[in-house]
């Protein structure tokens, strides 16, 4: 059977995190902004260390599996 937990959880861990879709840390004019589009570097680098750190909890810490 092929595991198919890393693709998936990457993928959408990706997309919900990508700066300025769901929410941005930090924000242009408050600490978190919801649905402005709009990215920083500070907000970038925020979000991938964010991104790195649930990859690492859900595949490596919960070592979360899905079978197909």
């Amino acid at each position: 059977m092929n595991n198919w937990a890393a693709p998936v959880i990457a993928a959408a861990l990706f997309v919900f995190l990508s700066p300025g879709l769901l929410f941005q840390l930090p924000g242009k004019h408050r600490p978190v902004d919801f649905l402005n589009m709009k990215t920083s570097v500070v907000s970038i680098l925020l979000h991938a260390v964010i991104y790195g750190l649930l990859l690492i909890l859900f595949l490596v810490v919960l070592n979360v599996h899905v079978d197909v």
